[in-house]
């Protein structure tokens, strides 16, 4: 249910979207130079989804095809989850809470709904912990164990820290007869599959690093150690509390609730493998100078519904069971039973809060907008700097590849940086969105494009605005006193327009034509209508999504007092006079609605028309 409209899309998600795009429609790895920083099996996997269902084709924005695959992974992660619950011993009813929580928590919901590598590594993992628990054909379930693992960190490394786990349930789970035999086919098989990842990298003949050359060495040093550490919890602005918060923000029972799960099935022999497992995962997002991706969350979503549904499980179990247990167990139990209601009581309101946002909400709104407006209002030979949630949309719109750039390219891959030797200045549009906007400080060469640039349309406000802007090469001082310039003519001209007796206009649009508003390409055109013809003007209209200060579009009401939206004669007069325009005056579009005659100049005012280019 609203998967296109909650939550906004963001960059991780274009980038993991263009990536499959790139292999099912440009038989290339990525849809630029991979260089290793994540195994390349998580997004082969919507690729080959893809390819099977013609997601790519049935949606009109990429990103929404690869949260399809999202909901499928989520909904097989859920079978497996219920499977995984059942092993451990869990009765229906709390094996389902376990999985009510997996699936519709607000903070799974997030992220289950985003295109991250961590959801499909999140299905394999669960699968590998279901076969692990296999008691029959073990040499089958547990070879398949570990390949379901091998897939699961070739998906996204990240999940290597659950290795110990899977290894514990193996081994405690391996008949003693045949544990030796098995456990090493097990781990060949996990091993080779990890020899597969640096194998692929030796065949390019990039293993180690090199001058002008990407390496798997580089790739797994940047993520294991170089990338800049996400602060301290404490500090409001370190990236940590950022994170944190955001989750806190989404489900902080839920937080609270598997925190003391895990804390207490620590005394639960049955669960403290899992206990322990989870613990140390919420203990490394706080290890000093590290740094905590936002979909981390995810690997800890599944070991925190189970756990939960455990708990509640074991307590429930101690309360209402027929043998007698002892006083101290019995209120113990009864404790946690009593704590889950409340917690549910509380909890109840905050979700269904969330979830009408999730269901109702059309937060991607502000990204769709300004899609379309740069696809209707942006020269197809433009270049662009772009959030990469949108680089396979405006490719296939018409943009030329190499013109369309993701923007964390545009200071870290040298190929790109090739194709512009200005920098920014080589560049015409930068359409920011909050992804890029976080990320500035670290994008030199994006930052300086931003802030020498303009807003020429806006949607969307707070963090889920998305603008386009115009960069201007001269820079942001001169840019703006060329506008400054511009004004002074256009309201110079537009004075002397609204003395011309054969013009009638509301005093309101007259207002915009003497203030300056009104480009410079109607004021000429309409001048020179005036010449032959009496017109009234309705209005200079604003285009969706920009600003007051040029209106590049007229709306004619009326030719030679006849009304042109009941006169075919008028209509087609004025219609005539438009279509004959040529050069920098020429409309990008001219259509007749309701009101009259809606004429629409192209983006971008050229300079000099009423001024001599200094």
């Amino acid at each position: 249910m609203n998967i296109t409209g909650a939550p906004q899309r963001i960059d991780d998600e274009g980038t993991y979207t263009a990536q499959a795009w790139a292999i099912d429609r440009l038989g290339s790895l990525t849809h630029y130079t991979y260089w290793y920083d994540h195994p390349p099996l998580g997004w082969i996997q919507i690729a080959l989804y893809a390819r099977l269902t013609n997601a790519f084709g049935r949606y009109d924005y990429a990103v929404f095809a690869a949260r399809e695959f999202m909901v499928v992974v989520t909904m097989v992660s859920a079978v497996l989850l219920w499977m995984l619950a059942r092993k451990l011993r869990l009765g229906r009813a709390s094996a389902t809470i376990a999985v009510l929580l997996f699936t519709v928590s607000p903070l799974a919901l997030q992220f289950h709904r985003s295109v991250y590598l961590d959801n499909i590594a999140a299905m394999w993992m669960l699968a590998a912990f279901v076969l692990a628990f296999e008691k029959r054909h073990q040499l089958a379930s547990f070879v398949g164990s570990a390949a379901c693992f091998g897939i699961a960190v070739l998906s996204k490394e990240t999940f290597l820290l659950a290795l110990p786990l899977l290894a514990w349930l193996l081994w405690r789970n391996a008949h003693p007869s045949t544990r030796r035999y098995t456990l090493a086919v097990a781990a060949t098989v996990l091993i080779v599959l990890g020899a597969a990842y640096v194998l692929l990298a030796a065949v390019k003949g990039e293993v180690f690093p090199a001058a002008n050359r990407v390496s798997l060495f580089n790739g797994l040093t940047f993520q294991l150690s170089s990338r800049a550490s996400s602060g301290s919890i404490t500090d409001p602005t370190s990236l940590i509390n950022k994170t944190f918060s955001m989750w806190w923000q989404l489900d902080p029972v839920g937080i609270v609730g598997a925190v003391c799960a895990g804390l207490g099935a620590l005394f639960i022999k049955r669960l403290r493998a899992f206990a322990i497992m989870f613990l140390v995962l919420v203990a490394f997002m706080f290890r000093p100078g590290g740094y905590l991706p936002v979909p981390y969350v995810i690997i800890l979503l599944p070991f925190g519904a189970l756990l939960i549904g455990a708990v509640i499980d074991s307590a429930a179990r101690v309360v209402y069971r027929k043998k007698p247990a002892t006083s101290r167990r019995r209120l113990f139990g009864a404790l946690v039973v009593l704590m889950s209601l409340v917690a549910a009581t509380i909890a109840g309101p905050l979700w269904v809060a969330q979830l009408r946002g999730f269901f109702s909400a059309d937060l991607d709104a502000p990204m769709r907008q300004a899609e379309a407006y740069t696809e209707a209002n942006v020269p197809h030979d433009a270049r662009l700097i772009v959030d990469d949630s949108m680089w396979v949309d405006l490719v296939t719109a018409g943009f030329a590849r190499d013109n369309v750039t993701w923007y964390y390219k545009v200071d870290t891959d040298p190929a790109v940086e090739a194709l512009s030797p200005n920098g920014w200045r080589d560049s015409d549009y930068i359409i920011t969105t909050d992804s890029m906007r976080s990320l500035l400080s670290t994008s030199p060469d994006v930052n300086d494009a931003v802030q020498n640039s303009v807003v020429v349309a806006s949607f969307g406000q707070g963090d889920a605005l998305v603008e386009v802007r115009q960069i201007e090469p001269q820079g942001a001082t001169q840019a703006q006193a060329d506008a400054t310039a511009s004004t002074k003519a256009r309201a110079s001209a537009g004075a002397q327009l609204a003395e011309n007796a054969n013009l009638t206009m509301p005093l309101a649009t007259r207002d915009l034509l003497t203030g300056g508003q009104v480009d410079a390409r109607v004021i000429l055109t309409l001048s020179e209508l005036l010449s032959t013809s009496t017109v009234t003007v309705g209005d200079y209209p604003l285009v969706d999504g920009e600003g007051d200060d040029t209106r590049r579009q007229i709306l004619i009401t009326s030719l030679n007092g006849d009304q042109i939206s009941s006169n075919p004669a008028a209509a087609a007069a004025a219609q005539a006079y438009f279509q004959g325009l040529t050069g920098m005056v020429k409309p990008a579009q001219i259509s007749l609605t309701p009101a009259g005659l809606l004429v629409t100049f192209a983006l971008g005012e050229p300079s000099g028309l009423l001024t001599p280019t200094p």
